[in-house]
């Protein structure tokens, strides 16, 4: 009987060390564990990008864009992009600040400005609608705020 209570105390020992331990893990690294949001941006952006290329009026407005030109987001309202622009205002999450462009196919199309966190991107292309064939290719720019 006295050898029961002797481990015991090393059992109650043992677990109390262990539980020291890893409250002190997780304090310690609470600061560099970050969350992955790549994937939900990922899925946000795309839910987007189908949203706009389903609506006959916003496939036709970006494929009446000139094509030799591309059309940043500051001049999307001056180049009949104003319901692209808010489509993509209306349906971004708001921990997110996100930018378009639209380009021709072959084009690269590249953020202008300079950022320095990550930056999330994704493409669709609207290639036609019933009246013109003119493809080109609406790119969605997105990272977290700060």
């Amino acid at each position: 009987m006295k050898n029961k209570r002797g481990w015991i105390r090393i059992v109650e020992a043992v677990t109390a060390l262990l539980l020291i331990t890893g409250a002190l893990l997780v304090v310690i690294s609470g600061g560099y564990l970050k969350e992955d949001i790549s994937e939900k941006v990922y899925d946000a952006e795309l839910t987007v990008l189908k949203e706009i290329s389903r609506d006959i009026a916003m496939r036709t407005a970006i494929v009446a864009v000139q094509s030799d030109s591309s059309v940043s987001w500051d001049n999307f309202d001056s180049n009949s992009l104003g319901t692209v622009k808010t489509k993509i205002e209306e349906r971004i999450p708001s921990y997110l600040e996100c930018e378009a462009k639209v380009c021709n196919l072959d084009v690269a199309c590249e953020l202008e400005i300079d950022i320095d966190v990550s930056v999330y991107a994704r493409s669709i292309a609207i290639a036609a609608t019933s009246d013109e064939y003119s493809p080109k290719q609406l790119k969605l720019f997105c990272w977290e705020k700060t």
